[in-house]
């Protein structure tokens, strides 16, 4: 199977090299390292949306997607003379290899247990911060700043909390959250709804909020994607509701809509 999967992989660079070739297609040839950003995230998107659904013949074409995506990446480095997909997956080979010592060197310990495994995995990676020689390094540096906002929430603290920078138990986020509530409550009874200060109170709660998720051991960004499906699936059939009854949405009272939204919450329930 390994070696089906390389010669795979191979035939993949080659039609992409083709593909770039003055010979080939002249969209392709067009592209850019920016270029191609907004499709790097439309497939990132997609990969996760069969991963949430399950659909493992999704899954498997999404990967593929996914896959294509880093070696047309490489492809113009490589273009450019600045690294292939064989010095990137050189590059991953080696992280993998120096971050798990307690699997790969001969005095390593496989006996350690996930927590562990997560604490040494996260001290490797403060040492490469610090001894990387290009940029002055800190705790956060290298979080980007291109990740969505919630997630790079949940990286910020992540990383903040392998130093000691966090609260004792989830308990105490719920408290935090709580004094941003206020905090943002008075923001806006003082300053008003779209007041600066209101903005930054309302900042400083969904960060405690990405806290709790990272505390709670829960990916938010997951979270909130079953969250809008949820929603999602609830208003549809509120919508269907209405329209089958003759009426549109937009002319019913909001305690009408409540008494829908009752109605699908109990008919859009997981069987």
């Amino acid at each position: 199977m390994s070696e089906l999967a390389g010669a795979r992989f191979q035939q993949l660079v080659g039609i992409m090299r083709t593909l770039r070739s003055p010979e080939g297609c002249a969209w392709d040839r067009q592209q850019t390292l920016r270029t191609l950003r907004p499709f790097v995230l439309e497939e990132t998107y997609e990969l996760l949306d069969a991963l949430d659904r399950e659909d493992y013949d999704a899954l498997k074409a999404e990967l593929g997607d996914f896959l294509f995506e880093a070696v047309f990446l490489a492809q113009i480095c490589e273009e450019e003379g600045r690294f292939s997909i064989a010095d990137s997956i050189q590059a991953v080979s080696d992280k993998l290899v120096r971050r798990h010592p307690h699997v790969f060197e001969k005095d390593g310990s496989a006996a350690l247990n996930p927590g562990q495994v997560k604490e040494q995995w996260e001290d490797i990676k403060a040492k490469e911060r610090k001894d990387a020689p290009t940029r002055e390094q800190t705790v956060l540096s290298g979080v980007p700043r291109s990740m969505p906002s919630l997630l790079r929430a949940h990286e910020l603290s992540t990383r903040a909390a392998t130093v000691g920078f966090d609260w004792v138990k989830a308990d105490d986020v719920l408290d935090k959250i709580d004094e941003e509530a206020r905090e943002l409550r008075e923001a806006v009874a003082q300053k008003g709804t779209s007041s600066a200060e209101a903005e930054e109170e309302l900042g400083d709660l969904l960060f405690a909020m990405a806290n709790l998720a990272r505390k709670m051991g829960i990916e938010p960004e997951a979270a909130l994607r079953i969250a809008n499906d949820k929603f999602q699936r609830r208003f549809d059939e509120v919508e269907r509701q209405v329209t089958e009854s003759g009426r549109r949405l937009r002319d019913l009272p909001l305690e009408q809509l409540e008494l829908h939204w009752q109605s699908a919450k109990e008919t859009t329930k997981p069987t």
